[in-house]
């Protein structure tokens, strides 16, 4: 149990993180389920129920103990680390707030792990990919809307949300598209022909009217396409293909990033083309592109 007025500053930093951080819905979904896990385990810690004054005592030695208790539950290092980092957020700002020390929670360290590399498709194994997916439905404005989404996805590297949300008015794909990302940060993404050519060819045949307020792409019964339907269909494709299961929607994403960086593209510039609001995050890319490069000297050197 946490005390009402606890409760309500848990609310008020969750409307402060969705307001001026711009936090997705699923992140605040998974700060709120970390936060509270955290003070449930507390209260038990404890024996008390936490509220503002309690919780400003919380020592390193607590913070130990819930740290041990949550890997003892199984849980990974890299979630651990999430948690971690969602209640010194809270922390902070809640310090701030009431005025007490936080140094106990803040000055926490979260435990190491290997951060996984984006796992890209090859050049080759992404257009045979997109070839691929258009063969899986017998219904021919429903095969060339598969297509169109993972041209999207691959040509403009949109996540496949953000593939999923343009609508009418966005057609016919303009030059450049204005897409909005996560926490609503807005970025330029240039369109390529063939992106271009898919959409047109999927819009020329949807037995749905797609006006401007609506879905661009649309499921069987005319509502908008799920996200699920367009993974299933690459589960599909990749068996197909014999490709690894790591070859998802989000993959072709991946793909998208790497090949730029390896045909030379500036890595700056594909940070702005992703939306990532950190270059921490597409250096990832760097890593994927020199062990590509270290598979093929191993494979190829002579003294290898």
């Amino acid at each position: 149990m946490i005390s009402p007025a606890l409760t309500d500053a848990l609310a008020s930093w969750l409307d402060h993180a969705r307001a001026l951080d711009g936090a997705a819905p699923n992140t605040l979904t998974a700060y709120q389920g970390d936060v509270l896990g955290f003070l449930a385990f507390m209260t038990q810690h404890k024996g008390a129920q936490q509220g503002l004054g309690p919780i400003a005592d919380v020592s390193i030695r607590d913070m130990r103990s819930w740290m041990s208790h949550e890997r003892g539950r199984g849980i990974s290092a890299r979630s651990m680390a999430r948690a971690l980092s969602a209640v010194k957020s809270f922390y902070k700002w809640l310090a701030k707030r009431e005025g007490f020390e936080a140094t106990a929670v803040l000055s926490t360290r979260a435990p190491k792990f290997q951060k996984k590399l984006p796992r890209p498709l090859s050049e080759d194994a992404a257009r045979e990919m997109i070839t691929t997916v258009e063969m899986q439905h017998l219904e021919p404005w429903i095969a060339a809307r598969d297509s169109a989404v993972v041209t999207l996805l691959y040509g403009c590297g949109l996540r496949i949300s953000e593939a999923l949300g343009l609508t009418g008015a966005d057609v016919p794909l303009p030059d450049t598209l204005v897409i909005k990302g996560k926490g609503g940060k807005e970025r330029i993404v240039p369109v390529l022909s063939a992106a271009k050519e898919a959409v047109m060819a999927y819009t020329r045949i949807c037995p749905h009217p797609i006006e401007p307020d609506s879905p661009l792409f649309r499921g069987a019964r005319g509502g908008a396409l799920n996200q699920r339907l367009v993974q299933k269909v690459m589960e599909k494709s990749r068996l197909q293909l014999g490709l690894p299961a790591s070859a998802t929607p989000h993959a072709m994403r991946h793909s998208f990033a790497t090949h730029l960086l390896t045909a030379g593209g500036d890595l700056r510039a594909i940070q702005e083309l992703l939306g990532h609001a950190s270059l921490s995050t597409t250096q990832g890319y760097t890593a994927v592109d020199s062990a590509q490069l270290m598979d093929v000297y191993n494979r190829a050197h002579p003294k290898a």
